[in-house]
């Protein structure tokens, strides 16, 4: 059987069906392959299942403070993991009904089956038809004008270890967790790590988190990951840096998970019921064809143009596969670029470090722009202006006072060149710092914004102005 569409997505992740959507708003005709559930590894194994038990283990932590709050709540305050997890599974159900019903009303074609990209051949004369392997073993060709590549990554593994989704897991691996361990090691202090960390910590499990750089979140401004390391250890969690790990030592058994390393201040032993590894991802790019076009890779990425086409013009890359930045908002923006390209739009391609970027710790952390370390390798000569959520009466209120917000400006124009954030509900306020870059405020601009009293969003307004030593709050 033969399909024929305007625009063909490879992918059904946020980067995918975002550009299928956009490209059903534009009158074509369009068809997504895609080999799991439409949603990708965001909505079921990543961005939503995750943030779904982090609200879990908010909430508990909540409860058990609630006294402080004049709040008594009787009986032994208890997590039952089997519950959580039925809740993860619900929300990302209602959300996954809600994504089928858009494609619907979209009248954008699902093709369930493993596509590969074809050459030349009868039914196309360039490349870029799909040939999708079906669950029955049947095949279907799918011919378009454009092809979107949008497949997304998988968990990067380290060797020697061996991966059994119990006692050696990736973060696809601890989703599916029946029961909490005792205690686990966390090797890597990114994004995952540090969101896993948080969140296991604060269901009663006994965390270690194991990172070779410097410090936990490395790309991030240096003033918030030491933020962060220190609230990290005062709650109770095992931060160790510098380390190198000797994987080989790695030993499973009896229950137990042990791993040798070097810390640079002597040999470390370490043990515990688990070990997640997040250690980065890696595209998925293996069997789709690649080979029969002209399309290159760069370090296991697509490697696309400023357009985000690839070597074949009529074809895309959008999303994680292309090794960009890799978040769901960003392959959806991407989506939507890349469609109205092919449509002959000029439309703007916003800069990798002007996308923000959030982390849902505990606390929070959300950043845009430059860290000041990368501002003054630009060039400019920078100012800053820091408020810590202590000063800010809502988060007085809220009982949540650490952290603080962080404003990098240049000294000679007051632009914004980024916002740092660590603190309550960071990663809903960065989005101000966004349309302030956005529109290309300077500090003086946003400072003169009235904020609501009492509100957490009065941190960046105080922010913005003690760039100046202007603010009224500290």
């Amino acid at each position: 059987m033969t399909i024929q569409v305007d625009v063909a997505v490879l992918g059904g992740g946020p980067g995918g069906y975002t550009a299928a959507i956009r490209a059903a708003q534009l009158g074509k005709t369009v068809a997504i392959v895609e080999m799991d559930k439409i949603g990708g590894t965001c909505l079921h194994r990543g961005c939503i299942p995750s943030k779904s038990l982090l609200r879990s283990a908010e909430v508990y932590h909540t409860v058990k403070e609630a006294e402080q709050f004049g709040v008594v709540t009787g009986g032994e305050t208890a997590i039952r993991y089997d519950l959580v997890s039925k809740r993860k599974s619900d929300t990302v159900g209602k959300l996954y009904k809600g994504l089928q019903y858009l494609m619907n009303k979209h009248k954008i074609e699902i093709i369930k089956g493993k596509g590969r990209i074809i050459g030349p051949s009868i039914f196309s004369p360039r490349s870029g038809a799909l040939a999708v392997e079906l669950a029955d073993g049947e095949m279907e060709t799918v011919i378009s004008t454009n092809l979107i590549i949008a497949t997304g990554t998988r968990p990067r593994k380290l060797p020697h270890l061996n991966y059994d989704g119990v006692h050696i897991m990736t973060s696809d691996d601890v989703l599916e967790m029946e029961a909490l361990p005792k205690d686990m090691i966390i090797i890597g202090g990114g994004v995952i790590g540090v969101e896993w960390a948080s969140m296991l910590h604060d269901f009663g499990v006994g965390v270690t988190v194991v990172e070779t750089a410097d410090r936990l979140l490395p790309s991030e401004d240096e003033d918030v990951s030491t933020e962060l390391m220190k609230l990290f250890r005062t709650r109770g969690i095992r931060v160790l840096t510098n380390v190198n790990l000797n994987l080989e030592s790695c030993i499973s058994g009896d229950g137990k998970v042990s791993i040798e390393g070097d810390s640079g201040e002597g040999s470390l032993q370490l043990e515990a019921s688990a070990i997640l590894v997040s250690v980065g991802r890696e595209a998925n790019i293996e069997e789709i064809g690649l080979e029969a076009t002209d399309i290159q890779v760069h370090n296991g990425f697509i490697k696309t143009n400023a357009s985000l086409q690839t070597r074949e013009p009529h074809i895309y890359a959008i999303g994680d596969v292309t090794g960009g930045v890799q978040l769901a908002h960003a392959a959806a923006h991407e989506g939507v670029f890349a469609v109205e390209h092919l449509a002959g739009f000029k439309p703007e391609l916003v800069q990798a470090h002007r996308i923000p970027r959030a982390v849902y710790s505990r606390p929070e952390i959300a950043s845009l722009g430059w860290t000041e370390k990368q501002a003054r390798s630009q060039g400019f000569n920078v100012k800053t202006g820091k408020i810590p959520f202590a000063a800010i009466g809502k988060a007085v209120v809220k009982g949540e006072t650490d952290g603080f917000v962080k404003v990098v400006a240049d000294e000679a124009s007051g632009d914004v060149l980024g916002v740092h954030m660590i603190g309550p509900h960071v990663t809903d306020l960065i989005t101000e710092a966004a349309l302030a870059d956005l529109l290309n405020a300077s500090v003086w601009e946003v400072g003169q914004l009235i904020h609501p009293h009492p509100t957490l969003s009065e941190a960046l307004g105080e922010a913005m102005l003690a760039v100046d030593g202007n603010s009224l709050a500290f």
